[in-house]
């Protein structure tokens, strides 16, 4: 035990002239000093040491007798009782602010209490993290900073809608769909407007891609400073992330080619059956092999979610980030496919709430009507497109930072499981009792 003030370890201090580690007088009181002298040479010595046997034990090795002290005679101390080690009330030397009192460390008087909490410099503590804390974290990040994180979304997101309108209202609208729900239409009606609606999906979703990129990449950097404490601005956060923006939709649409050939692979077979003539069984095989080639698809994009962070925070190229998101999800694939999945959900019903009152309203503004837009979609005009736009946007600001917050503080939660990255962001915050000599775990 260390000496504290106001304390001493007991046999931390020896008797004079006793060996150290000795336990009693290195004499007994009544041995005849050097200064007594024999009666007779020859003799046994008189006086008050004539009872001592001639065979002593060595010094320093005598032990203190248990019985009442002689008279002249130092006591010993008294024994330890059996929770020795506690300290006075109010800390070491009965100072408030020490160990136990207020103000001090709290590990004694509750059996020492464990390890201290751990260190939390910003929206999340530097230690392992639960579902909810990472949850709280995304929402926090947004709630601490929300100048910034609805900042991007809200640029972003307006400036995809924006978009999105000006081609569904100019291009897109031009396109014919009416065949798919007309019973007498001939096959190659249907196909053209299976063409038409497939154009149509395939352009809004690649425009919500690139502006689901860019927030994610601006949110990435936000996030990452928040687990710090650290502020960033629009401006510093685009600059951070510019150089890294490019490898990041090549990213995407890698992973995007890869689900797409997965589940055309699994589809391969049952329409090549069809093909040869075989309808019920070729459409069976095409059902299941679909199924299995989404089930490998969603493994493949588990496997991959944290690819993105990687690349932004490690600044690593694809081929790395890929690998280093392996890495971190081997092992944790149910756990991080749980997180996100819950994550999704939840953005996806609060933008909900908020985009179908939106929907509803730009119906019953144009065309005919909610019955009209229920029974036969409606009167896709402008003022239907700028109304659902806004709510579009609204939805959007709410999926985009929670989102992407989720993926990284997921990505920094597996790190500091793996890794000890807690060590490098509590060094990075300037966290007393993370320097460079502390250990993990500690």
């Amino acid at each position: 035990m260390n000496d504290t003030p106001g304390w001493a370890s007991p046999g931390s201090t020896s008797s004079e002239g006793q060996e150290p580690g000795a336990s009693g007088p290195a004499e007994p009181a009544d041995r005849p000093g050097p200064a007594q002298p024999a009666d007779q040479p020859g003799q046994e010595p008189q006086g008050p040491g004539t009872k001592w046997s001639k065979e002593q034990p060595p010094p320093a090795q005598w032990s203190a007798p248990t019985g009442p002290a002689a008279p002249g005679q130092t006591p010993p101390p008294p024994p330890h009782a059996p929770g020795w080690g506690t300290p006075p009330p109010g800390g070491p030397g009965g100072h408030p602010g020490g160990y136990g009192g207020p103000g001090g460390h709290g590990a004694w008087g509750s059996g020492w209490g464990g390890p201290p909490p751990a260190a939390k410099p910003g929206v999340i503590p530097l230690r392992p993290l639960g579902v909810g804390e990472i949850l709280d974290g995304a929402v926090s990040t947004m709630r601490t900073y929300w100048r910034t994180v609805l900042g991007i979304s809200l640029t972003v997101a307006v400036l995809t809608e924006i978009i999105v309108v000006l081609l569904q209202g100019l291009a897109l609208d031009n396109t014919s769909t009416d065949a798919l729900s007309d019973p007498d239409a001939t096959v190659g009606e249907l196909g053209r407007a299976m063409r038409d609606t497939m154009l149509n999906t395939g352009v809004v979703f690649l425009v919500s891609l690139v502006g689901t990129v860019l927030a994610t990449a601006l949110l990435t950097t936000v996030t990452s400073r928040a687990v710090l404490g650290r502020p960033v601005a629009i401006g510093e956060a685009w600059r951070d992330a510019r150089p890294q923006v490019p490898r990041l939709f090549g990213l995407i649409l890698l992973l995007l080619l890869v689900t797409l050939g997965v589940v055309a692979a699994g589809a391969l077979p049952g329409i090549l059956v069809i093909i040869a003539g075989g309808d019920e069984a070729g459409a069976a095989l095409t059902i299941l092999g679909m199924l299995g080639a989404g089930v490998v698809a969603l493994w493949l994009m588990i496997r991959f979610s944290l690819a993105s962070p990687a690349l932004m925070l490690e600044k690593q190229g694809i081929k790395k980030a890929l690998g280093r998101s392996a890495k971190l999800v081997r092992g944790s694939w149910w756990r991080v496919f749980g997180i996100q999945l819950l994550a999704t959900l939840i953005a996806n019903v609060v933008a909900s709430i908020v985009i179908i009152p939106f929907t509803f309203l730009a119906a019953a503004l144009s065309g005919d009507g909610v019955s009209g837009f229920l029974n036969s979609g409606g009167d896709v005009g402008w003022t239907f497109l700028v109304v659902s736009g806004i709510g579009a946007v609204i939805g959007s600001m709410i999926t985009f930072p929670i989102n992407a917050g989720v993926t990284v503080l997921l990505y920094i939660d597996q790190r500091i499981r793996r890794e000890a990255l807690d060590l490098e962001l509590g060094r990075a915050a300037g966290v007393r009792g993370y320097g460079s000599d502390a250990t993990p775990g500690s």
